[in-house]
């Protein structure tokens, strides 16, 4: 590639010296150099964004020494999408000042010059008051003035910059989480100033009581104190009032309630005192502790949601904008729409390489499909006019143009990934048991609560109000509700990093437990494409095979590419493909056949010694490619679904976890023989030639033993998958996967079964830890409140720091582990 880029390179008459862009600094070709200008560049992307930069006085882009280190490539559209309706009401907000603003990703950022250059936009188009750009997340915040100038203006500014904007699609969710931390820590940052101020109202009165106070002034630190603590009652402490509130509306027993009564009864027990002028005022303990269980609820929050943003990434699937054709139009003149202002009756014209935005059909061209996401099916299909396609799924060959049929929420994948989420919101039993558990022990702390105060009034009335405070405050069941949902929380969102999207947490529990692990073969033991596994011929004709495959789509030539890369491969004269049989033609002045059998038998007049003996000892479960030049028959190869590298160790790991393995497979009886022995099932648990409805009576009978896990592609394998304990989808089977299955592993291979087992079972030992703990600490702090041996600040203190205990011991409890930087992750869904 180097030595291009030099043959390539303008050069300075006699000297030899490299001409280079006055942009980007890259070598600049020989046929754009012009030896009348100034200035060389190395494309008209480049020299029209110096220009830009130059008219607007930015020339000191160039002092930067790190910039841009390829050309700029404008891409020439005209973002007329930008300015519709439907995007602004997708991907724009408004700014209290009366401005828009948008969050844009950036292709192309790298470095600090492109953060510098982004952040000018304000002098180099005319109504964007700001523009800050994260070089980390290449996402770059602008506001502008709607009626000076127009979004897609501002997208094409930073097109002919070098780069191009695409609307990010998590800007809704962003701003709302946005909000909330914003409004937590308001609340926060005035319970601690409450609490400070109070604290040294606190110290003064302390103070005058070792040092003789006069009254006058006693009286008025406990009226400031008074005054300077309602307002952490009327907004900070309203959260706490509101979620009792809630309770009590529901009848159903909140964590909320026992604080909300605790914080009600001392305010309430220290106004009467400021009133009359007797005994504690609680103020000081009152204010910290709002102060406090804010600080711990916001840690929760954000600790729970820590894997919430794992999914997300599946709805980056469909494309944000669609190419339409205008209805009517002769010229067949399109522009460009959000994906969301699509309706039935448009048409698309999608090319090859696009992502189809909607569902619809084929109504001119004709093209091949991936359309693994929804069907599992790993090859191209055919599609032509009359055909169905789906959104999310890849024009791989010619353009095509496609009548919309279903758009938006109403599209197949929109409805796959409204599954998803409904089964995400399912609750594991042990999260349902320790909810009831909490549910209970609420109850069990109010009574207890009210038998405290009534006994400590007849052994000493000062201190039993104080006593059943710190017994509601300290027993607060915070930790105990989330010791269980949190473990779960965290492992779901480690289990995604690692590739296992896990719909809910009771499939968790099941896998912690071993049973039955029965697995189809095709896709999920095997890799599920055609590969080359045996060869009996000489090297010389592997580069006459290759040429002639050169330009098929067909698996079979596809498995050849893999085996063979590198080689050189001659030029093929003339060539012709044979429906059913092979293909055909001339290499260097010889004739190549390649295919069938019989294909090639038909040209065949005698054999080479060394294919007459392979003939015999062929493997009889591979598919067989002859290969013959000029009539005789060189070569024999065998094609077939090889086994994955992972899968022998992987299967060894899980039957000494005390997992029963079992191969289900639809393939013929000697196939899924062969494989067994190698893997090391036992004869009784390799099982051929079994339909989906032999598949599912097995599922049905292993249940009536124990827990059942079914693995499978999810096209055959569905309703198998949708009866076991525990459903598991693998690579490559999307639809009916996150249809039915409890688990979608978006990483090829066995080795994701391995630690999706270990990790499970490591959850359910964070989990009883967990509750373990908050169990333990409920008991022995309601013993010390009972006793007189806590204060309502003390309790205040302890109560937070057990659930944080709790978030931390979920948090690092090592349930999955993490993978490194660099590793595939959930994006490897759409690859």
């Amino acid at each position: 590639m180097a030595t291009d880029t030099l043959q390539l390179s303008g050069t300075k008459p006699g000297t030899g010296e490299t001409i280079l862009c006055a942009h980007c600094g890259l070598p600049v070709p020989e046929g754009l150099v012009d030896d009348a200008a100034e200035r060389q560049f190395c494309c008209t992307g480049c020299h029209t964004a110096f220009t830009i930069l130059h008219e607007h006085g930015l020339d000191s882009y160039y002092g930067f020494a790190e910039r841009r280190e390829a050309p700029v490539r404008a891409s020439g559209r005209s973002y007329e999408e930008f300015d519709h309706p439907a995007f602004s009401q997708l991907y724009v907000t408004r700014t209290p000042e009366g401005l828009s603003r948008t969050e844009l990703y950036l292709e192309g950022v790298h470095c600090a010059s492109c953060v510098w250059l982004v952040e000018r936009m304000p002098l180099l188009q005319n109504g964007v008051a700001r523009a800050e750009l994260d070089v980390r997340r290449s996402l770059a915040v602008v506001e502008w003035d709607a009626e000076a100038v127009a979004l897609s203006a501002v997208a094409r500014a930073l097109d002919l910059l070098g780069y191009p904007p695409h609307p990010y699609r998590g800007v809704a969710r962003a701003d709302m989480r946005r909000r909330e931390d914003r409004t937590m820590l308001v609340r926060i940052g005035i319970a601690g100033a409450i609490a400070i101020n109070v604290m040294l109202l606190a110290l003064a009165l302390y103070s005058g009581e070792l040092n003789g106070m006069e009254a006058r002034f006693t009286t008025f630190f406990r009226w400031m104190s008074f005054a300077v603590t309602v307002p952490a009652f009327l907004w900070p402490g309203r959260v706490f009032f509101t979620g009792a509130w809630a309770s009590l509306r529901t009848k159903s027993l909140h964590m909320d309630l026992p604080i909300a009564i605790a914080l009600a009864a001392g305010f309430v027990r220290g106004a009467i005192n400021t009133v009359t002028g007797e005994g504690p005022i609680y103020f000081d303990g009152l204010a910290l502790l709002i102060f406090a269980l804010l600080v711990g609820r916001f840690l929760q929050q954000r600790g729970q949601r820590m894997a919430a943003d794992a999914a997300e990434l599946l709805h980056a699937i469909a494309p944000s904008t669609a190419r339409i054709v205008d209805a009517g139009s002769a010229s067949d003149q399109m522009r460009d729409i959000p994906t969301a202002a699509l309706l039935p009756g448009m048409v698309l014209d999608v090319r090859a390489g696009e992502t189809f935005a909607a569902d619809g059909v084929v109504v001119r061209g004709a093209s091949s499909v991936n359309a693994a996401l929804l069907t599992g099916e790993s090859r191209p299909t055919s599609v032509g006019e009359g055909t169905t396609v789906y959104a999310g799924t890849l024009n791989v060959a010619a353009p095509l143009r496609v009548r919309v049929v279903e758009a938006g929420e109403t599209s197949r994948i929109a409805k796959l990934l409204r599954q998803v989420e409904e089964s995400a919101r399912r609750r594991a039993p042990i999260v349902q048991m320790a909810n009831r558990l909490a549910g209970i022990f609420t109850a069990v702390v109010l009574v207890a609560a009210v038998a405290t105060f009534a006994i400590k009034t007849q052994l000493n009335a000062g201190a039993a109000l104080d006593d059943a405070i710190a017994l509601l405050i300290v027993t607060c069941p915070c930790a105990l509700a989330l010791a269980t949902p949190l473990a779960i929380t965290v492992a779901v969102g480690r289990a995604a990093g690692n590739g296992m999207l896990i719909k809910g947490g009771d499939a968790l529990e099941l896998l912690a437990t071993p049973g039955t692990l029965v697995l189809d073969k095709t896709g999920t033991i095997t890799e599920g494409r055609t590969a080359l596994a045996s060869w009996s011929g000489p090297e010389w004709v592997k580069p006459l095979v290759l040429a002639l495959e050169e330009g098929s789509s067909h698996p079979l030539a596809d498995g050849f590419r893999r085996a063979w890369p590198g080689l050189a491969v001659p030029v093929v004269a003339q060539s012709r493909h044979v429906m059913g049989g092979g293909l055909e033609g001339v290499i260097d002045g010889r004739l190549v056949r390649i295919g069938s059998p019989r294909f090639v038998a038909e040209s065949t007049t005698r054999l080479a010694p060394a294919v007459a003996a392979a003939l015999d000892t062929i493997d009889r479960t591979l598919t067989p490619v002859h290969i013959a030049v000029d009539g005789e028959l060189v070569a024999l190869a065998g094609m077939g679904d090889r086994v994955r590298e992972d899968a022998l160790a992987s299967l060894q790991a899980l039957r000494a976890r005390g997992w029963r393995t079992v191969m289900l497979s639809g393939d013929a009886t000697d196939v899924v023989t062969a494989v067994g022995r190698a893997l090391h099932f036992g004869e009784a648990d390799a099982i051929g030639a079994a339909s989906p409805e032999d598949k599912l009576a097995f599922v049905e009978r292993c249940k009536q033993q124990g827990t059942v896990v079914m693995v499978g592609d999810g096209v055959n394998d569905a309703a198998a998958i949708a009866a076991a304990h525990v459903g598991i989808g693998v690579h490559g089977g999307a639809e009916a996967c996150l249809a039915t299955a409890d688990i979608y592993l978006t990483r090829p291979g066995l080795s994701a079964l391995v630690e999706l087992t270990e990790g499970a079972r490591r959850t359910m030992r964070v989990i009883r830890r967990n509750i373990g703990f908050s169990i333990a600490y409920n008991v022995i702090g309601a013993g010390m409140a009972v006793i007189g041996m806590l204060t309502p600040l003390i309790a205040a203190v302890l109560m937070p720091a057990s659930s944080i205990t709790v978030v931390l011991g979920s948090w690092y409890g090592h349930t999955f582990a993490r993978r490194p930087r660099g590793a595939a992750t959930t994006t490897e869904l759409t690859a």
